[in-house]
């Protein structure tokens, strides 16, 4: 009975987490078409609902009452399991992310550790997509993009290196801890070098403009989901949505202080602001950061293929290298605040 009374209090949790974070990416959308129409002085999408509210969902019904087309040539297995390989992580990797002070689904020690094993998962689905299609542009798009992700994967991983020397623990809960005190006490400043270079590698990772080589949909076939249509691509399309969420939500947990509050520990501020819950303010970190993912992609060009591979290898990989030997003799030699 105990058990059985466990699993349903895990169930609640994960659709606690769930049921938001779905929402949230369906809003997304909205917010990136509204966001970037009003960067080009026009509306963006005002039709549907009071102000183009109900967009999302007008967008969501059509998806899922179109029919999946499978091409004759095309393994149907994987054809359909690549979505879900893809779309499984983005939302598996919440379960450690904390709220709030202890406020996680699973008390995972090796928090650190089981995102970088879950992240670098979707790229799977990237090549079972493009494998399972048949098709020569498919395959060729999802080789760019599997590239392009193990790329920067590395980078981000070295920066994850980086925040858990500074913190001196694998658990997200104390990497947050480790930073309490004021915005100057957080990990982005004096690991500024590495949140850069994990911010920009998530951008990358997502397959985001300006690093969108792979969909390029002004100039190329679509990638590795051309094939795909109804419920499927919506899958797919959902997925680098989620993906986005995760990476600002995970940039905020391990460089901008998670749920604590910028103000905490300075005289006035911190009392005024002691009101504002701590996932209000994860909240409000997320969406900063997702503001400049719509940013990006409503400014810049787009990279040529060996730009992306340049920046991945010869640049982010070395930084990384080099403020990683820095935080070593900072560790060592017990230098400032940060690393006591």
């Amino acid at each position: 009975m105990e058990t059985l009374l466990t699993i349903i209090i895990i169930l609640l949790k994960i659709v606690a987490i769930l049921a938001p974070l779905l929402t949230a990416v369906a809003y997304l959308t909205f917010a990136e078409r509204k966001i970037i129409g009003y960067m080009q002085i026009r509306l963006g999408p005002n039709r549907v609902g009071p102000k183009g509210w109900l967009q999302p969902i007008a967008d969501a019904m059509k998806l899922m009452f179109k029919e999946i087309i499978i091409p004759t040539q095309a393994d149907r297995f994987l054809f359909l399991l690549a979505p879900v390989v893809a779309f499984g992580p983005a939302l598996a990797a919440w379960a450690v992310i904390p709220f709030g002070n202890e406020m996680m689904l699973s008390h995972l020690d090796a928090g650190i550790l089981y995102l970088l094993a879950l992240t670098s998962m979707g790229v799977y689905g990237v090549i079972i997509a493009g494998w399972a299609s048949n098709s020569k542009y498919a395959f060729l798009g999802a080789m760019r993009s599997a590239a392009q992700i193990v790329s920067y994967e590395i980078a981000m991983g070295f920066a994850l290196v980086g925040v858990l020397m500074a913190a001196g623990s694998l658990n997200l809960n104390q990497v947050v801890l480790a930073q309490q005190g004021s915005i100057l006490h957080w990990f982005w400043l004096p690991l500024l070098p590495l949140f850069l270079v994990y911010f920009i590698s998530g951008v990358a990772e997502t397959n985001r403009a300006p690093f969108d080589v792979a969909e390029g949909e002004s100039e190329i076939v679509a990638g590795f989901h051309v094939d795909y249509s109804g419920m499927a691509f919506a899958v797919f399309f959902l997925a680098e949505y989620a993906n986005m969420i995760l990476v600002s939500a995970l940039a905020s947990t391990m460089f901008l202080g998670g749920w604590l509050s910028p103000f905490e520990g300075i005289p006035v501020l911190g009392q005024l602001f002691s009101f504002v819950p701590g996932p209000i303010w994860l909240v409000m970190k997320i969406s900063f950061l997702l503001l400049f993912f719509l940013w990006f992609r409503a400014t810049f060009p787009r990279y040529r293929y060996d730009q992306i591979m340049r920046l991945g290898w010869k640049v982010f990989i070395p930084v990384t290298l080099v403020w990683l030997l820095v935080i070593g003799l900072g560790v060592l030699g017990h230098v400032g605040p940060w690393f006591d």
